[in-house]
């Protein structure tokens, strides 16, 4: 309450100072005046209070002046109305003076902030933490390159709804996937469905867990009442809570629910202070407020400094904010309206406010989105960026090694075209490089939202795409067609090779697109050799009984991709 207090006394500054004219100038009536100010004053207070508490205004400069503006107009007109001064009269002309001010202000003040704000958005996006990188880290062969899909996930939990006591007081809250305990998982609180039942119930009941890498994963209802949530009313909104605590943050999106190591929820949202006399964040000044939903407390850190569990201290919708001025406004909001040089847009692809979270191979969250050209009927990607989700640290892989290579529309596109009588569609489409190539990972859904398949679409070939049940299986299906895929010069990428020989004991020549791949085995060894024709054009001729030696890039699948081979008698 002492935010809103301050936010609403802040409000009325220059209705004081007009009404101290009116007293002083209207000497015959000052006593009737004053008490018209009095009323005003009262009347304009409990309107501006109820309206700030049901808004929320973030105390920052110009929503200070612009509520002092209408505060200001409002408490002049009723001045004029309930005293006996008269505009646009001799004895009234000091006071048609400061009304003449007033609209004058109030004219000028909402373009002058829009000017500032353009202004702002240079300064923004020079706030930006960010760096620079021409090709992708390839994917490590043990890491399960995507999660679960959210739609997905929601559906499960959805259907798992019926654990929740007083089932019918409750919806399922918003998805947040977080690391807890070394597993990957979204936690989703259970929320009011309107007023009247959080009127009954007063606390919600706790929250689920599910599986973030695993489609056959089972939700996990875990009890823990909250009383101060996203969808209570009053004082116990969390987001009222924090404005409470810091009115004179932005805050930035929803705040989402995270749970430390001992299960106990936290609601979790970052805040900003903007620059200058704009509402624009500065990105390397972010700050996150911790929330115990059980007794209110508001916490303040900075998004780096945040406890370690809290994965996502800076919000998707930053992220997307970040994203927006980062490929927009790298020459300025003027560039970003006519010449639109080095512009880049974000695909509105992802699963959380235009952006879709992963894990890095260390497991710390980042928020994916690709980069389109500006320009109708481009369908290609220039690059993506991550995002860190505890720094706001920008990393944009420019795609300089990778040009012409599809965007995540096109990539979902391809997965709908594919199974056009089921209505599967493709779901959060991450951009890998797997092997050298950049590498589109999509998630195939029913209309229901359930998981059916993976798809691994080459970006560079949108007739190159392998579908499997797991993210393992596919990805190893994947590999496999790219080494025996003849058009690969180099599919292999920075994995170890290693060198084999002995006596080729069974052979196998297949048919592949774009020419033939011999598959082999050798005495003694259990692995599936594969050498493409491309690479080797004689290993078409290989029989059993010849003697070989090799190159090969050995998978945990028990097969190998050769490189390189000699094979006796034939290519010496």
């Amino acid at each position: 309450m002492t935010g809103i207090l301050s936010t609403t006394i802040l409000s009325f500054i220059l209705y004081l100072i007009i009404s101290l004219f009116f007293v002083i100038n209207n000497k015959k009536h000052r006593k009737t005046t004053l008490k018209a100010v009095l009323l005003i004053f009262i009347v304009l207070f409990i309107i501006g209070a109820i309206a700030i508490y049901v808004i929320m205004l973030p105390m920052t400069i110009p929503n200070m002046t612009i509520s002092n503006i209408v505060i200001g107009i409002a408490g002049m007109v009723g001045l004029y109305a309930l005293t006996t001064s008269q505009p646009f009269t001799k004895s009234s002309k000091q006071l048609d003076t400061v009304s003449g001010v007033i609209v004058l202000l109030a004219i000028l003040a909402i373009p002058t902030f829009f000017v500032l704000g353009i202004f702002g958005l240079d300064d923004s996006y020079e706030s930006i933490p960010k760096e620079e990188i021409p090709e992708a880290k390839p994917l490590d062969k043990d890491a399960t390159p995507i999660v679960v899909s959210p739609e997905f996930a929601r559906n499960k939990v959805q259907k798992a709804m019926s654990v929740v006591p007083n089932t019918q007081f409750y919806d399922l809250g918003k998805l947040q996937v977080q690391k807890v305990n070394d597993d990957i998982v979204f936690v989703a609180p259970v929320e009011f469905t309107d007023f009247w039942r959080y009127f009954r119930g007063k606390e919600t009941e706790g929250y689920f867990t599910i599986s973030a890498t695993d489609v056959n994963a089972q939700p996990q209802f875990v009890e823990s009442k909250m009383k101060y949530t996203n969808s209570s009313f009053f004082n116990h909104n969390v987001k009222r809570t924090i404005y409470g605590a810091y009115p004179n943050y932005i805050q930035s999106g929803e705040p989402q629910l995270e749970v430390d190591e001992d299960g106990k929820p936290w609601y979790v949202q970052t805040l900003y202070k903007p620059i200058g006399l704009t509402n624009k964040p500065n990105v390397e000044k972010l700050n996150v407020a911790i929330v115990d939903p059980v007794t209110s407390d508001v916490t303040l850190y900075k998004t780096n400094e945040a406890p370690d569990f809290i994965d996502g201290s800076v919000s998707s919708e930053m992220a997307s904010d970040e994203n927006e001025y980062f490929g927009k406004y790298v020459h300025g909001w003027l560039n970003s309206i006519f010449g639109k040089r080095d512009v880049k847009i974000p695909n509105g692809s992802g699963t959380e406010s235009n952006v879709t979270p992963i894990f890095d191979e260390n497991g710390e969250m980042h928020y994916f989105t690709d980069m389109s050209s500006p320009k109708e009927n481009i369908d290609s990607a220039l690059g993506y960026t991550l995002i860190n989700a505890r720094t706001g640290e920008l990393t944009y892989y420019n795609g300089d090694k990778n040009n012409g290579i599809m965007d995540s529309k096109g990539a979902k596109e391809i997965v709908n075209k594919e199974f056009p009588e089921k209505n599967w569609t493709g779901s959060m489409p991450v951009l890998y490089n797997i092997d050298g190539d950049p590498t589109w990972v999509v998630n195939v859904l029913d209309p229901n939202g359930l998981f059916k398949h993976y798809a691994y679409i080459k970006a560079s070939d949108s007739d190159f795409v392998v579908f499997g049940d797991t993210a393992r299986q596919t990805l190893e299906a994947y590999r496999l067609a790219l080494a025996q895929d003849p058009s690969n010069v180099s599919s292999t990428g920075e994995s170890a090779l290693e060198e084999r020989s002995g006596e080729v004991e069974r052979v196998l020549v297949s048919n592949q697109n774009n020419g033939q791949v011999v598959q082999f085995l050798i005495k003694d060894d259990n692995t599936i050799y594969n050498v493409s024709s491309g690479k080797s054009p004689l290993a078409i001729f290989m029989q059993p009984g010849d003697n070989v030696s090799f190159e090969a890039n050995i998978r945990d699948n028990g097969t190998g991709i050769v490189e390189s081979i000699v094979i006796e008698d034939l290519t010496e």
